[in-house]
């Protein structure tokens, strides 16, 4: 394979909404290209980005996936990342490596909800992008009407580069204002492009638009300004310039249309990429901090320097094992090289070095900074870790996983499959960071956490296809506390005991009150006069505590509590810490009988992202979930709504808003406080956890 240097790179990642053709446009630049000889469709199940067997049925893109091309001479690699947003935070690690984002639009829908979102990671990570209007063939395209919303709700730097002659399902041909020539493309997938001139009735148009690009570059520097106003016409050379100057510093957002599945328009964009993308040389110097100091130093795109890679992806696969992606920010990379993991300290040798064109593998002898490749077998490297020489310790920023936004409770079908699981939701893990897990004692359960209720489906689905284990997703069990609102002056338990020989004896008085939410339990030791022996104090206090631990009313810890012992009696030889813990987990269940118990129940804070029309159906179900509105705002054409829902009435919530705003709503939420449970629903808990515990003796 040839060998590129870093000014000859392009890193780009496919990004949009569900659905925007990502994957199709991905096929349709490789087969242009000459790096794949056949043609893909996702309805058949043969592309060369969704090759594994789930993405295949699902017809979704579920992992980030990487490829390449060459085109002019330039290298340009390509990150097709996942629109649905179960994976977002596959699309996260895409936008994180790569140097130019290209955003995925339908000519119908135009800008959708998943359109802004991945915006939003664009702008966050300071990355210059681009905007294809895909699926121009559609009968119902209206390319001006898109192009209006991206330039209202997306940027006012958005300016055409091709808009289509004659849009619709005979699609066939694209004005490029940039070269004012017509290009007419052949039978979907022959790669024949013609050029012509633009027919007179397209050349008004097409001119007005050749001016916004003019006066767009000429905005960003001086001299080309000067240049523009005297003459009226930017050279050719000036034209280069400019237009990298201005892409480079966002200056202008190119647009382009294109058919995915007639390859229409693909050349033209494919041009623009070599002439006018970012090369990884352009990208310039990445921010990383020394190992152990955190002193900031900048990485340099240098062949010549140390060797500094960044793993943003983690595959496993069945017959090679694991496969770490990753982008080679400085210095050159050969087979059998040694490097340090600068996460753990662990030594990794990099045995074999891959691209990728999906699912296949091409080895290669070295890497150089800029390009982005694959290794196997890595023993201790995960994503988001830095490896380099020992020469130079540094660590590159991590990626920015998305919080959960959906949790679900895993059962085993069969005993003793516990290690297995924990196995392989490990794996799951190391493949994407934004699926996570842990087992709640509190509830004892394995709970497994994600975007949504596919991407928990799907590990489901990957425990029965990997280790042949079964188990159910279930509803979690609700972390409930339990709490008090009145006080109790005075209490007392007496722990008697006599069996023959020595007994068991102990007396203690308590006082009990509330404290305020989230101040935590406190014990006041208050014995005067050694009633209570200072060498049982510590017993007593660890009744308590085991008391609170298990819940009296319903089996749920007991929070916000002040206990203070201020009496008691004791045996000189019936008396032992036994008798007193005993004694106090007793007198301490008395208590909190008395003082108005009540259940506590958590509340997340929910913040939920839906076009505006969808707004009063949303409000709507969250009243009937016991939310409480904080909040709204707009945001262009969307509205954000924020609001208190209590966790119990969340799970699936990513399905039900799907369903509402046909698939068009994003949800976050975040843990905010406990409050009181209504009275109806704590009768419930109570009688079902009265009734377990009778089934239980």
């Amino acid at each position: 394979m040839k060998e590129f240097s870093p000014d000859s790179i392009k890193n780009i990642a496919l990004i949009g909404h569900a659905g925007s053709g990502k994957t199709s446009l991905n096929e349709m630049l490789l087969y242009a290209a000459g790096s794949t000889t056949r043609l893909g469709k996702v309805e058949e199940g043969n592309t060369i980005s969704d090759y594994t067997a789930n993405e295949i049925e699902k017809k979704i893109s579920i992992s980030l996936s990487a490829s390449n091309l060459v085109w002019q001479n330039k290298k340009i690699n390509i990150l097709d990342c996942p629109g649905f947003p179960d994976f977002e935070g596959e699309m996260k690690a895409g936008i994180h490596v790569c140097d130019t984002g290209v955003l995925v639009v339908k000519s119908v829908e135009g800008v959708e909800v998943g359109t802004e979102h991945a915006i939003d990671y664009i702008k966050h990570d300071n990355k210059n992008f681009a905007v294809v209007v895909n699926k121009v063939d559609h009968e119902r395209s209206d390319y001006d009407n898109v192009f209006s919303h991206i330039h209202e709700r997306i940027s006012k730097n958005a300016v055409v580069i091709t808009y289509p002659l004659n849009q619709g399902m005979a699609f066939d041909t694209v004005v490029d204002v940039l070269k004012m020539k017509a290009y007419t493309y052949g039978a979907p997938g022959s790669k024949g492009v013609t050029e012509m001139d633009i027919p007179a009735q397209h050349l008004e148009k097409a001119q007005e638009y050749h001016t916004m690009l003019l006066e767009k570059i000429a905005e960003s520097d001086a001299e080309l300004m000067d240049s523009y106003f005297n003459d009226g016409e930017l050279t050719p050379e000036e034209l280069v310039k400019g237009m990298r100057l201005a892409f480079h510093e966002h200056a202008f957002i190119p647009v382009f249309a294109v058919s995915s599945t007639k390859g229409v328009g693909v050349n033209n964009f494919l041009d623009f990429v070599a002439n006018y993308f970012q090369t990884a040389e352009d990208a310039g110097e990445i921010e990383a901090a020394k190992k152990g100091s955190g002193e900031k130093v900048l990485i340099k795109p240098n062949p010549n320097g140390e060797p500094v890679l960044f793993v943003f992806k983690i595959i496993s696969e069945q017959h090679v094992g694991e496969l770490s992606l990753f982008r080679l920010y400085s210095g050159t990379i050969k087979a059998g090289m040694d490097l340090i993991n600068n996460g753990n300290d662990k030594p990794e040798r990099l045995s074999q070095i891959y691209v990728l064109n999906g699912h296949n593998r091409q080895d290669v002898a070295q890497l150089v900074c800029g390009d982005i490749g694959a290794v196997v077998k890595l023993k201790d490297t995960h994503t988001n870790n830095t490896l380099t020489s020992k020469n130079y310790t540094v660590v590159l920023p991590p990626i920015d996983f998305p919080v959960p936004a959906i949790r679900g409770a895993i059962i085993p079908k069969a005993k003793g499959d516990e290690d297995k699981i924990a196995q392989c939701l490990h794996t799951l893990h190391e493949e994407d960071p934004s699926f996570n897990v842990k087992f709640d004692p509190e509830i004892a359960q394995t709970i497994i956490y994600g975007q949504g209720e596919l991407q928990l489906s799907l590990a489901v689905k990957r425990l029965k296809e990997r280790y042949n284990v079964d188990v159910d997703l279930v509803e979690p069990k609700i972390p409930y506390r339990e709490a008090i609102k009145g006080r109790a002056d005075s209490v007392e338990y007496k722990h008697k005991k006599q069996s023959g020989g020595r007994g068991q004896f102990a007396h203690v008085f308590f006082k009990m009150e509330p404290k305020p939410r989230g101040e935590g339990y406190e014990f006041v030791d208050a014995i005067v006069g050694g009633v209570v022996p200072g060498r049982f104090i510590p017993a007593v206090e660890k009744g308590i505590v085991e008391q609170m631990v298990k819940g009296v009313v319903a089996g749920y810890p007991v929070i916000d509590v002040k206990v203070t012992l201020f009496d008691g009696k004791h045996h000189d030889v019936d008396s032992d810490e036994m008798s007193f813990k005993l004694a106090s987990a007793q007198c301490f269940r008395k208590a909190f009988a008395l003082c108005k118990p009540c259940l506590l129940e958590p509340i997340y804070e929910v913040t939920i992202k839906v076009p505006e029309e969808c707004m009063g159906d949303v409000m709507g179900d969250i009243n009937t979930k016991r939310g409480r509105i904080l909040g709204m705002e707009s945001d262009g054409h969307f509205q954000i709504i924020k609001a208190n829902v209590p966790l119990s009435e969340l799970y699936k919530y990513s399905s039900t808003l799907r369903s509402l705003t046909s698939g068009r709503g994003l949800h976050y939420r975040k843990f905010s406080h406990y409050e009181e449970v209504p009275k109806d629903i704590e009768s419930k808990i109570i009688d079902e956890y009265n009734k377990s515990r009778q089934e239980e003796d």
